[in-house]
């Protein structure tokens, strides 16, 4: 039995909660704390009208509604659950906490409650990558074990896992995917049993300065994902990424650093500037892990034998092998690199039309992972930009867009901002890459297939968010591979 739940259920039971969002992700929830004998008050900016059918089946299931423009006035509950995306210093909020209203959320809960040992990945690139390689192999081991252990991924991606909490066993595995949005909703300071077991940051860079006041917050909510560790814990840091590099476990959580670029054994040295317990790299072709135990590398995978592209899909690998030392085989790796085609919208081939192969990468939603994408493919690219503009830079596009753009068709409402940055570059100037603006997404789509020829690839890599015409990315990714399907029909 899970003691932590049944406290908590005994906690939660008669009290009135706030859950403040009723989107999708949310309703499950409600079930949940309605499951827990709470009392429910749902709050979403949407009218009764625009939640439709969402509404008609709260109102029955005894939810009270507070919606429209001043949904988050009065707040007097005894707890808030707050959506991700919405942020914890909001007036209301405070004057609510000023009652002693408790403010939290699903996956700080969540995190509380769940008894088995948790691989957590977070970063501003790659995330999503990881968690399903990490999600897929230790899935493959379960099997291949055959222990009749489950392993459960949530957070960021697929569904809720608060409801699931019941049925989830010390013996089994969770693996989440960690935004700084959820991150920052939890409160490392409270009383949480200490999480995760694993905790992975792919890399940091400038992303969602949008909603964070500015970077050093961003940075700051990354790293809540490791404050609560203890020391029989693992911590994974890319160590050429300059942010993550100077991070450092308050707890002294064995620490495994890892680069695609060059061999990093100083840092098992008691003096390196950034200790580590553990290393990977490459060497020799093959993805190699060293120990402060172990003399020589050995090797675990070549790199020939990932299917996915790209020096950035070697880092994910490199992640996810440091994360799952010691619980998977390394018969495991290989055979999932031989056979994993990667996560939908990430590089994702759509098909191949008049010799033009198109391909979805609607997830890369920073100029960080479009950069990436345009260095995974051995040929100049055209690619497809724009999408709501969150506060970042694109100026870091320009070189990469000389050097790997055949040609670039910019859309959306950041389409007029990258344009400039890249006008602004002597190096893209010179380059002669064509531009085309076309606000609206299909015909951008129409103008780069215009721009195509037989041989060529098009790709879908927005370095924007979707906001601006699209409720996420997967709307825009599967917008897009409609409309090219058209094209073959």
């Amino acid at each position: 039995m899970n003691q932590k739940l049944e406290a908590f259920r005994r906690a939660i039971c008669g009290k009135r909660v706030s859950v403040i969002g009723l989107g999708v992700s949310n309703l499950p929830v409600i079930d949940f704390l309605l499951h827990c004998g709470a009392s429910v008050v749902g709050r979403d900016k949407k009218t009764q009208e625009a939640l439709g059918d969402t509404a008609d089946t709260l109102l029955q299931k005894g939810v009270t509604l507070r919606l429209g423009d001043d949904y988050l006035s009065d707040i007097r509950e005894d707890a808030i659950f707050k959506a991700p995306g919405i942020r914890p210093d909001l007036p209301e909020f405070l004057e609510a906490q000023a009652r002693g209203c408790a403010l939290t959320s699903e996956m700080e809960i969540f995190l509380a409650l769940c008894p088995a040992p948790i691989f957590a990945v977070t970063g501003s690139d790659g995330k999503t990558t990881t968690t399903t390689l990490i999600y897929t192999m230790l899935t493959a081991q379960a099997e291949a074990d055959g222990n009749g252990r489950c392993v459960y991924v949530g957070g960021n991606i697929g569904r809720p896992l608060l409801p699931l909490i019941e049925e989830i066993r010390e013996e089994d595995y969770v693996v989440l995917e960690l935004s700084s949005f959820q991150l920052q909703a939890v409160n490392t300071g409270r009383s949480l049993q200490a999480w995760p077991y694993t905790a992975c940051i792919t890399n940091v860079t400038p992303n969602h300065l949008n909603w964070h006041t500015d970077m050093e917050e961003y940075t700051a909510a990354k790293m809540q994902i490791f404050q609560n560790q203890d020391a029989a814990g693992r911590l994974i840091l890319n160590y050429e990424n300059e942010i993550t590099r100077r991070m450092t476990s308050p707890a002294g959580a064995h620490t495994t650093m890892f680069s695609s670029v060059r061999d990093i054994t100083p840092c098992l040295l008691e003096n390196a500037e950034c200790r580590a317990d553990a290393v990977i790299y490459e060497k020799d072709g093959s993805i190699v892990l060293r120990t402060d135990a172990e003399e020589e590398p050995f090797p675990i995978v070549a790199i020939s034998d990932i299917l996915l592209p790209g020096r950035h899909n070697v880092e994910n690998y490199m992640t996810a092998i440091a994360a799952l030392r010691g619980c998977i085989t390394p018969e495991t790796v290989v055979t999932t690199a031989r056979t994993f085609g990667g996560v939908a919208h990430r590089q994702e081939f759509v098909c191949e039309h008049e010799g033009v192969r198109y391909y979805n990468s609607s997830i890369d939603s920073s100029p960080t992972r479009t950069i990436a994408a345009l260095h995974a493919f051995p040929q100049k690219l055209i690619v497809i930009l724009g999408g709501a503009d969150k506060g970042v830079p694109f100026d870091t596009l320009a070189e990469p867009l000389a050097e790997h753009a055949k040609a670039v068709v910019l859309t959306g409402a950041a389409r007029n901002k990258i344009a400039a940055a890249l006008q602004e570059s002597a190096s893209f100037r010179e380059s002669g890459v064509r531009v085309c603006i076309e606000p609206d997404f299909l015909a951008a789509i129409d103008a780069a297939r215009a721009a195509a020829s037989p041989g060529d690839i098009v790709i879908l890599s927005p370095a924007c968010t979707s906001f601006d015409a699209f409720p996420n990315f997967e709307v825009r990714g599967n917008t897009f591979k409609a409309h090219v399907l058209k094209f073959s029909s």
